[in-house]
């Protein structure tokens, strides 16, 4: 089978693809055709060696911690799926991914695939709808009636925490750019602050009692977004990690997300509801998965990208 790995850590040209055997699922396992998986930027900071300590790799490695597609073969002991369903899941950090034709998944952490987008595009659901839903509901709970400010809305995870926080009755306020501040309104925003104006910490009107940081910021804005904090309040970040103000009340958690099927299964429904919109900014073949890492690397990567297989 078709797959793009890489035998050692580096830049986006260690990328390659290659034939490879097709795995065969082992207990508890199942072994997905893959439709779709998407790119994210733990991607390409497991791929530059940055989390080894953490994630640490077996090489040759195949990225891609989200997959779409449908079941081939089941491993001994799986009884909760068929072959031909359709799936999404969140795969773990450091396993073979999913930029190949087929790849392994556990069993639990599958979920029926939304039936109302494209295979493919349902890829850019899991790993940063989880991150969305467990920032909001898990790491805190919000509420109706509260000031939430999700700071970065314009990227993955911003666009689903709009929605969410929005659905969950709260008022949300939104930094993205011109380019993504019409699709962040559309989201359920209440108010855009368009941060290459203005920086949040002066635009912003008033303070919030959750501040959610999507965005890769300095020690001291991230000092200035602790500072809009309402007293007793809390600033979630999965960048930056942010000091805590424990004469106001105020926490900061550093946000890692976790797969969990269920979960996962619920921003499915939302989505098959009509609720829960999957945003799609570019798509592009295996064989350009390598140039993907590179417009990363540099910045300039449009926003959230399928890679359709």
């Amino acid at each position: 089978m078709k797959a793009v790995r890489y035998h050692r850590y580096g830049d986006s040209d260690v990328l390659v693809q290659e034939e490879t055997e097709r795995p065969a699922p082992g207990t508890g396992q199942v072994l997905v055709k893959v439709n779709g998986t998407s790119f994210n930027p733990v991607d390409a900071a497991i791929r530059a060696g940055y989390l080894q300590q953490v994630f640490p790799l077996h090489f040759p490695h195949v990225p891609g911690i989200d997959v779409a597609g449908t079941i081939a073969e089941l491993g001994e002991g799986v009884e909760s799926w068929s072959v031909g369903a359709a799936v999404v899941a969140f795969l773990p950090m450091n396993a073979t991914g999913a930029a190949a034709e087929y790849v392994l998944a556990p069993a639990q952490a599958l979920a029926a695939a939304p039936k109302t987008v494209e295979l493919a595009d349902a890829a850019a659901l899991p790993a940063v709808g989880l991150t969305a839903w467990q920032a909001l509901f898990e790491y805190t709970d919000v509420k109706a009636g509260q000031r939430v400010l999700v700071n970065g809305a314009g990227g993955a995870v911003g666009g689903y925490a709009v929605q969410l926080a929005h659905q969950a009755g709260a008022h949300v306020t939104a930094t993205a750019s011109a380019r993504s501040g019409d699709r962040v309104r559309s989201y359920g925003a209440d108010q855009i602050i368009d941060y290459t104006a203005a920086p949040v910490t002066q635009a912003a009107d008033g303070q919030f009692d959750v501040v959610l940081n999507l965005a890769t910021t300095s020690p001291e804005e991230t000092v200035d977004l602790v500072g809009l904090v309402r007293d007793g309040g809390v600033l979630l970040s999965t960048t930056t990690p942010a000091p805590e103000d424990p004469a106001r009340g105020v926490r900061t958690v550093s946000v890692f997300v976790r797969s969990d099927a269920d979960q996962l299964a619920g921003l499915v429904a939302r989505v098959d509801a009509g609720t829960l919109r999957v945003h799609v900014a570019e798509r592009v073949t295996l064989a350009e998965l390598p140039a993907v890492h590179a417009r990363s690397d540099s910045g300039t990567l449009p926003g959230k990208t399928v890679i359709t297989v």
